[in-house]
């Protein structure tokens, strides 16, 4: 089926019969296969024109291809091919050519695609049809034909995208039988030709930016590598500003205590001097009143030893003040 706009999409080409022609193979190749506008395919002798898509199913198509790109780009083990190269199909019975609309090549296929390679002379490791249903006969071509016919030359995986429930994954079996392939939890069909491959069957039908499966476990591991490289170089310069900042609090609040430490300790510094000075002033006050009461000069007091002349009281002005001398002496 052709995903690119051609005037053929129009409702009035797409109800004009389609008559198939009866060419050789030789003929196929040397007139119709490299024809621009319309894509065919043959049939064991059989002229048929590929289907065109709507848009819809055009988007679907689109978003499955981005995110293949996305992961071969990260992890570049094949190569793909669009519809415009085909490949041809040795059957039991018949030889088919089949276009598929994506095509996958893994490095190690035993047959190599190189770029002036107008076809492909192998059997491609996967195929991918986007399934047309404008008529019965072409969805038959693509779930029961290309089915049978793919399994029969040994395509690993077989996809078959789809608006609908007519949507299939495939994958061959020792037997050369397709077999559905199961999906995993949250419904992730997991490609085994394309190993880390995934992705989940309903977002073929919401198709989420790449952005946000950037942010998605299921792709994370490939979708947008620049873009998770620069977020988490990102993350890892805030997470450092973060430890940074939470250092520097750190250090600021250890420097306030340390000043408010310090601040403190020069409080209670100034404190005990003034406490200090006011006992040495009491002392100096006491001396002075006890050496008023007895007779003595002040300024011997607080000097060892004193004079034995300093001794000689006035008994008579001691014997007057005598309680309160005593208690003076008693402070001292």
């Amino acid at each position: 089926m052709s995903l690119l706009p051609t005037p053929r999409e129009s409702p009035k080409n797409l109800d004009r019969p389609q008559p198939s022609l009866s060419v050789t193979e030789a003929e196929y190749w040397e007139k119709y296969y490299g024809e621009s506008e319309i894509i065919y395919e043959w049939n064991n002798g059989l002229l048929e024109e590929k289907p065109v898509s709507d848009y819809v199913n055009y988007l679907m198509f689109s978003w499955f291809v981005e995110i293949l790109h996305q992961f071969l780009t990260v992890h570049p083990i094949a190569e793909t091919t669009g519809l415009e190269i085909g490949f041809r199909l040795d059957l039991p019975h018949k030889t088919q050519i089949r276009r598929p609309d994506l095509g996958v090549i893994l490095n190690d296929n035993p047959v190599a695609l190189y770029p002036r390679d107008y076809n492909f002379d192998g059997v491609f490791d996967m195929c991918i049809e986007a399934l047309s249903d404008s008529s019965e006969k072409e969805v038959e071509r693509d779930t029961v034909t290309k089915k049978e016919e793919y399994a029969s030359v040994g395509v690993k995986e077989f996809y078959i995208l789809h608006d609908s429930q007519k949507i299939a994954f495939y994958r061959l079996n020792a037997r050369k039988v397709y077999v559905p392939i199961k999906p995993v939890a949250g419904g992730v069909i997991k490609s085994k030709v394309l190993p880390g491959f995934q992705f989940r069957i309903k977002d073929l039908y919401q198709r989420p930016s790449l952005k946000n499966l950037a942010e998605d476990k299921v792709y994370q591991e490939f979708i947008l590598p620049f873009y998770q490289e620069e977020k988490r170089k990102a993350q890892e310069e805030k997470r450092k500003a973060q430890e940074e900042k939470r250092a520097r609090l750190k250090a600021e609040r250890f420097a306030q205590k340390e000043a408010q430490r310090a601040e403190a300790a020069q409080t209670q510094a100034t404190e005990e001097k003034k406490e200090r000075q006011a006992a040495e002033d009491k002392i100096k006050r006491l001396e002075a009143e006890l050496a008023r009461l007895c007779g003595f000069p002040p300024a011997h007091f607080g000097k060892k030893p004193m004079p034995l002349l300093m001794w000689r009281l006035n008994w008579q002005v001691l014997h007057r003040a005598q309680p309160r001398w005593w208690f003076m002496a008693r402070r001292l």
